[in-house]
C-alpha cells in the first residue's frame, strides 16, 4: 500500500484503503487521517461519485420530513447509548475509538455503506436508476457518517448515490407507509443473510465494545441499566431528529416493547464479533475487573456472605483453571472454546463453594447453623461465627421486598411513549389530536385526584442490595468468621463437610438443547434454589443459566472421580 507506519491502536503494519482513499488498519478496523496519493488521474473520470449527502436529503411535502435510512437512525441510536455509557464513567475512547471502528466496519461487511453499492435485494433497485459521474461536485468520500464524533451533524452516510434515487423511487411505488426511504426493503427476508441490525444488536455492539476495551460493566448490568433507564433503548426514537419521522414499517424495527434478554443480546455480540472478522480480544488478566477473583468480590459484598468465602472461590477458580488468561479471553469465530459469561461464572463459583462448605441439601447448613449459634451466645472473644440459619433469613427478607418491588415497577411500565406513533398517513392527525385529548384529561384527572407523580429514576449503582458492617441489627455478615465449620488438615484450612452432590451426573449437549443441563426446582434442595434465586435476581437471568455453570465448574472440579465412576460402571454392565 505504500504506508508503512505502525497502526497507533493495535501497532500492526497491516493498511489497506478505503473507498475515499484513506488508510485503514484490517486488523484493527483504525482509520488513519492520510490518504493515498494519486499519480495517475485518469482513472477517475469514469467512477461514481458516491454520497449521500445532506444535499440529497430532501424535504418530504406532505409533513415536512426529510429522507433518512434505517442505518443512520441504528448509528444514532448506537450514538446515545454510547453517550449514556460515558455520563456513567465509561471512556470516552470506547465510543469514539472502538464503537465507531465497530460500527463502520459492521456498514462495510454488510455492504450498507463504504462500499461500490449496496447487495442483494437493494442492488436489484439500484439497476433502475443511472449512476452519476459528477466527479468535480465531490472528489472525495468523508471518513464516516459523523453522528457518533460530532454531535452537531445529523448524518452523511456513504454509499452509492444511485442508491439515494432508487430507495426514494421504491419507496414512492410501494403500498406500505414508512418513514425512512429503506424501512419496507429493510424487513425483507433475504437481509437475514447480512446479519440484520436489530434493536438488540445496539446493546450487542456496546457489549462488545466494553468487552474490547475491558470496562468494568458485566452484560447483566448493562441490561439492569437499560431496564432502569439510564441507557437509551425503550422508545429511543423519541431522541430522533424532529424531521426525522418516525411511522409505519420503521416502528417494527425501532419500536421495542419487551425487555432485552441476556442470551439474546450475548449471542449476538458472538455473530458480530465474527461477522466482523475481529482478532483477539485484549486479554482478560488477574488485575481485570472481569476476572473471576475480582468478580467474586462484588458477588459476596452484595449477597451479604463473608468475607473469607472469597480465600475459596480463589482456589476453586485456580484449581480448574478458569482464572487463566487463554480461558477468559475471547476469541471470536473460534468454535473449540467455550465462550465466556463473566458475571454468571462468578456466580456460579460461589455457589459451588458454598456447596462444598454447607452442602445445601436443607439439612447438614441447618446442623451447622445450629452448633455456630451455641458457639456464638458463649463467644465472648467478640468474632461471630457465621449463621448460615440467620442469613437465610436476612437476605430472604431483603430479596422478597426487592423482587416485588421490581415486578411492580415493571407491571406498571408504560409501554407507550410521549412522542405519538401512528401506522399510515391517513390517520395521523386523528392520532396526534386523540393524543393531546389524552393528555390533557390525564392532566386534569391529576389535579382533581392529587395523584402523585411517578418518581425520578433512581441514581445508577453496580449494587442492587447494600448491607453496613455498622448497623448494630446483625444484619451485615461480611466480617463473620468461617471457623465453625472448618478444620486443619496438614497445615491447611479444609471443610469439615467430607461429602459433595452433583448437580448432574453428565451434561447435555449445550449445542442441541441450550443447556449443560435441565433445572427444575422441584428436583434440589430449596437451599440450593434460593441461593441460586438470590444470584438470579442480581444478574437478572433465569436461574437455569447459573445452574449450567454449576455443573461445568463441577465436571471440571471432579473430573477424574466422575470419570472413574463412570468407567466403573461401563465395565459393571458388560
Amino acid at each position: 500500500s505504500g504506508f508503512n507506519e505502525r497502526c497507533a491502536q493495535c501497532s500492526e503494519v497491516n493498511w489497506g484503503l478505503t473507498d475515499g482513499g484513506r488508510f485503514y488498519c484490517r486488523s484493527c478496523h483504525n482509520v488513519t487521517e492520510r490518504t493515498r496519493e494519486v499519480v495517475n488521474t485518469d482513472f477517475i473520470t469514469n467512477s461514481r461519485v458516491q454520497k449521500i449527502s445532506k444535499g440529497l436529503r430532501k424535504q418530504k411535502k406532505t409533513d415536512g420530513g426529510c429522507e433518512w435510512y434505517v442505518c443512520e437512525a441504528f448509528q444514532l441510536v448506537l450514538k446515545k447509548q454510547a453517550e449514556a455509557l460515558e455520563a456513567l464513567g465509561v471512556c470516552p475512547q470506547m465510543k469514539d475509538g472502538i464503537l465507531y471502528n465497530f460500527w463502520r466496519c459492521y456498514l462495510q461487511k454488510s455492504k450498507q455503506a463504504y462500499c461500490n453499492r449496496p447487495s442483494g435485494e437493494t442492488g436489484k433497485a439500484l439497476s433502475v436508476c443511472e449512476s452519476s459521474t459528477d466527479v468535480e461536485s465531490e472528489p472525495e468520500r468523508p471518513s464516516f457518517l459523523h453522528l457518533l464524533s460530532l454531535s452537531e451533524s445529523e448524518g452523511d452516510l456513504q454509499t452509492d448515490c444511485s442508491f439515494a434515487s432508487s430507495m426514494s423511487k421504491v419507496s414512492e411505488s410501494t403500498s406500505v407507509y414508512s418513514g425512512s426511504v429503506d424501512g419496507s426493503l429493510y424487513l425483507m427476508k433475504n437481509q437475514k443473510e447480512k446479519l440484520r441490525m436489530t434493536m438488540p444488536m445496539t446493546l450487542s455492539f456496546c457489549y462488545m465494545a466494553l468487552l474490547w476495551s475491558r470496562e468494568p460493566i458485566t452484560l447483566s448490568e448493562l441490561l439492569r441499566f437499560v431496564a432502569e433507564g439510564h441507557i437509551p433503548y425503550l422508545n429511543v426514537f423519541q431522541h430522533f431528529p424532529e424531521k426525522m419521522n418516525l411511522c409505519g414499517v420503521d416502528l417494527k424495527i425501532f419500536c421495542v416493547e419487551s425487555w432485552p434478554v441476556y442470551e439474546e443480546v450475548y449471542n449476538k455480540m458472538l455473530e458480530l464479533a465474527a461477522f466482523l472478522d475481529l482478532p483477539r480480544f485484549p486479554e482478560i488478566t488477574d488485575s481485570c475487573f472481569l476476572h473471576p477473583d475480582m468478580l467474586c468480590i462484588k458477588y459476596l459484598m452484595e449477597a451479604n456472605l463473608p468475607d473469607e468465602l472469597h480465600i475459596w472461590t480463589c482456589r476453586v477458580v485456580k484449581k480448574i483453571g478458569i482464572g487463566e488468561v487463554d480461558f477468559l479471553t475471547l476469541v471470536p469465530g473460534n468454535k473449540s472454546t467455550r465462550k465466556v459469561k463473566y458475571d454468571i461464572l462468578a456466580a456460579a463459583v460461589i455457589v459451588v463453594v458454598l456447596k462444598l462448605l454447607f452442602l445445601l441439601d436443607d439439612h447438614y447448613e441447618w446442623l451447622l447453623s445450629d452448633f455456630a449459634e451455641e458457639r456464638n451466645k458463649n463467644n465472648k472473644e467478640g468474632g461471630l461465627y457465621f449463621e448460615f440459619k440467620k442469613w437465610y433469613k436476612v437476605v430472604k427478607h431483603s430479596l422478597d421486598v426487592e423482587q416485588k418491588k421490581l415486578d411492580e415497577e415493571r407491571a406498571k411500565y408504560l409501554w407507550r411513549c410521549e412522542k405519538p406513533l401512528f401506522y399510515s398517513v391517513k390517520n395521523k392527525s386523528k392520532v396526534l389530536k386523540r393524543r393531546q385529548m389524552v393528555v390533557s384529561l390525564q392532566s386534569q384527572f391529576g389535579k382533581l385526584s392529587g395523584s402523585v407523580q411517578r418518581a425520578e429514576k433512581p441514581n445508577p449503582s453496580s449494587f442492587q442490595l447494600s448491607w453496613s458492617e455498622e448497623n448494630t441489627d446483625g444484619s451485615c455478615f461480611h466480617g463473620h468468621s468461617l471457623k465453625g465449620i472448618l478444620q486443619e488438615k496438614r497445615g491447611l484450612l479444609t471443610a469439615m463437610n467430607p461429602d459433595y452432590w452433583l448437580c448432574t451426573v453428565k451434561l447435555c449437549n449445550e449445542k442441541l438443547c441450550g443447556h449443560l443441563a435441565h433445572y427444575r426446582e422441584v428436583d434440589f434442595p430449596q437451599s440450593y434454589h434460593f441461593v441460586l434465586r438470590l444470584f438470579s435476581f442480581l444478574l437478572r437471568i433465569q436461574p437455569s443459566y447459573i445452574h449450567d455453570e454449576v455443573c461445568m465448574i463441577e465436571h471440571k472440579l471432579f473430573n477424574k472421580k466422575l470419570y472413574k465412576k463412570l468407567k466403573y460402571n461401563t465395565v459393571l454392565r458388560k
